[in-house]
């Protein structure tokens, strides 16, 4: 399979950086090929100027790139830490810009046309907030933005989402099971 990995954290070697570096490296040692994008390191431009907005506007090659390499994918892992109940502007800004019309979905007269159908995605985030206080007072909304309103809206349904937390309460021990969590939800999502 091809996987693309995309990591939307501010910070090498943080926590986010190691679920990211560990679903690379049992994806890579279930033989997936991997395109792998780490867009604060990359200065990924999250603007989405209204001139590129249009089914077939010109977009700049960075961008085209990144286009191609999502509906290359077979499969997606995302990963970022939860901020406000979002993804980092940086990621949303991404999807604003790559998960363009024409590329992952599309609009007909019969409605909406996923590009991404048969495809398989899984999303890793990260919180501070106890997981009984987010469900009680926010109910999951980093659940529905991806499953349905990205992935969902783009015929994906091969989904499956994973949230730990409380990372600025947890353990190096704690940290480390997670991790072993991750590699097996890799390994689950995308068999070797």
């Amino acid at each position: 399979m091809n996987v693309l990995v995309i990591l939307g954290h501010q910070r090498q070697g943080s926590f986010c950086d190691a679920i990211a570096q560990t679903a690379l490296a049992v994806l890579q040692q279930a033989g997936h090929r991997t395109v792998y994008h780490d867009l604060y390191a990359e200065r990924f431009d999250p603007i989405l100027p209204h001139e590129q907005i249009p089914k077939n506007a010109p977009v700049p090659p960075e961008i085209r790139r990144h286009c191609e390499e999502l509906a290359s994918a077979d499969g997606y892992v995302i990963v970022h830490p939860n901020w406000w109940g979002q993804p980092p502007a940086v990621l949303k800004g991404w999807v604003d810009r790559v998960f363009r019309q024409g590329v992952a979905y599309d609009i007909s007269a019969e409605g909406v046309v996923g590009y991404l159908k048969g495809k398989r995605a899984l999303v890793i985030t990260t919180s501070n907030t106890p997981r009984e206080d987010e469900l009680r007072l926010y109910g999951d909304p980093l659940e529905n933005l991806w499953k349905n309103c990205i992935f969902g809206f783009c015929g994906l349904q091969d989904f499956r989402r994973r949230n730990f937390e409380s990372i600025v309460m947890s353990s190096p021990e704690q940290r480390a099971e997670w991790l072993k969590e991750v590699e097996r939800l890799v390994r689950e999502m995308f068999p070797a």
